[in-house]
């Protein structure tokens, strides 16, 4: 166990799950801000601080990559989105989901024997979570109101659009980016 990475981690769980997040930032932007938190930030925190557990649910990058496209973008869609947003139960699946496939990834690819593979893992989440957060911002309308029984906030689903593009997009590149450095520098030495 690494405490340096696994309570920073812990912090972030407890935070955005018991914060008053929403009299702030709005109904949507906080949606998105657990889920960037759930998958980019609390998820690589848990791996690196606990990496034995980490290295027992470890798959394929791209496998990991795959089954978070299909989380990530699922949940995104008016019908599902309005079940974790309007059921306790809908909520719970919802975030489980999204903290699982978030420590599969990132165990799959930091924990990879081959770090291109972890770092094409990581590129590939990185695009697929812009083109979701570009999505969200540059709608022409709110995507989400109908199914969810509420007024239109197109300024909060833009607004959790740009916390998409600004966590998940870096966070993602970044690392994926230093796995293909460590990749490189493994070959000049061989």
């Amino acid at each position: 166990m690494r405490p340096t990475f696994l309570l920073p981690g812990l912090a972030l769980l407890v935070a955005i799950w018991t914060l008053p997040l929403d009299t702030v930032l709005g109904v949507f932007p906080v949606h998105m801000l657990r889920h960037m938190v759930l998958v980019a930030l609390a998820a690589p925190l848990l791996v690196l601080g606990l990496p034995k557990l980490a290295a027992r649910v470890a798959i394929n990058p791209l496998i990991a990559a795959v089954l978070e496209f299909a989380v990530v973008w699922g949940w995104h869609m008016p019908q599902t989105h309005a079940i974790g947003r309007l059921s306790g139960v809908g909520f719970v699946a919802e975030q489980a989901s999204f903290l699982l496939v978030g420590v599969l990834v990132w165990a799959g690819c930091l924990l990879s024997r081959q770090p291109l593979a972890g770092a094409g893992g990581l590129l590939l989440t990185s695009m697929h979570m812009t083109l979701l957060g570009a999505l969200l911002t540059l709608a022409p309308r709110d995507l989400y109101a109908d199914m969810c029984g509420t007024a239109p906030d197109l300024a909060g689903q833009q607004g959790g659009g740009m916390l998409m593009l600004a966590i998940g997009t870096p966070v993602y590149l970044v690392a994926g980016l230093m796995l293909t450095a460590r990749a490189l520098g493994r070959s000049e030495m061989a």
